[in-house]
């Protein structure tokens, strides 16, 4: 593992570092912001997935997390998005290939060579974290934005007992019946749409819902609201009478500046779940 940089930030150390990735067969980056309390032992972690075109740094730089992740002593850690360099298949659209990995192991070529993401955050790089800094594997949490937040929503309901709690900002929450979602999903998986249920966090909501609990926030004024469907995970909360919060908040859009006026609430709400068990 390579150490890209290191800087100090709110008392502890915000990293960047790469790795030859057995997963996906390619050089990866991440994001990893550990507290000051991880100089005196093994700290929670909270998983943070990001969303379309974004890398590792978008949320490392924009979210405002470390603050927070600091004041309650959690570490951080932001995966990229896909596998990336020469050799790596790509599209020219924004929303299909690197940078638009969608938390999936892709079966289908071009893409199955290099896009599994799921192998990567589920068991890969939870390992790289536990095997060389100071993270208790026993107590994690996971959040994301947009892609993201389907990611997180969807390891979390598929890995029962892996997560004390799950967040996510304007997930695209029932990509099944989106386009955001089917035209990835088909080009990953394949034309069979049994295959992608294991993959929308509204069908899973309704069919396994999570053991802890879930807290969701959308923008009122996202811009992308037809693509995201959230009344339909808000349905399958409601039907499934999860433990959980589902707010609209009035004005908010998709961007950064909605991520980081709640990432506070986020994180404390993250905080009590891993320092409770």
């Amino acid at each position: 593992m390579e150490t890209v940089s290191e800087n100090r930030c709110f008392g502890g150390v915000q990293g960047v570092y790469s790795h030859e990735s057995q997963a996906t067969g390619t050089k990866m980056t991440f994001g990893l912001f550990l507290p000051e309390d991880a100089q005196h032992g093994p700290v929670p972690v909270l998983w943070y997935l990001s969303g379309l075109t974004c890398t590792h740094e978008n949320a490392m730089t924009k979210a405002g997390a470390q603050a927070w992740a600091a004041e309650h002593g959690i570490a951080l850690c932001f995966p990229d998005t896909s596998p990336r360099g020469e050799g790596v298949a790509n599209d020219d659209a924004y929303d299909l290939g690197q940078g638009a990995g969608f938390y999936v192991n892709a079966t289908e070529n071009p893409w199955a060579p290099h896009f599994q993401m799921w192998d990567y955050v589920a068991d890969e790089l939870p390992r790289i974290l536990d095997h060389n800094f100071a993270i208790d594997p026993e107590r994690q949490s996971i959040t994301g934005h947009s892609m993201g937040g389907h990611g997180a929503l969807t390891l979390a309901m598929s890995l029962p007992g892996r997560y004390a709690s799950v967040s996510a900002f304007s997930p695209i929450a029932n990509p099944t019946a989106s386009d955001w979602g089917r035209k990835q999903l088909g080009a990953y998986l394949g034309a069979d749409e049994d295959k992608w249920r294991a993959h929308d966090s509204s069908i899973l909501m309704r069919e396994k819902g999570f053991e802890g609990s879930v807290l969701i926030d959308q923008g009122a004024s996202d811009q992308f609201l037809d693509l995201l469907k959230p009344e339909t995970l808000a349905e399958a909360m409601a039907a499934r009478r999860q433990d959980g919060t589902f707010r609209m908040q009035k004005g908010y859009d998709h961007s950064y500046f909605f991520v980081s006026t709640f990432m506070e609430e986020h994180i404390a709400f993250h905080a009590e779940a891993l320092h409770g068990l």
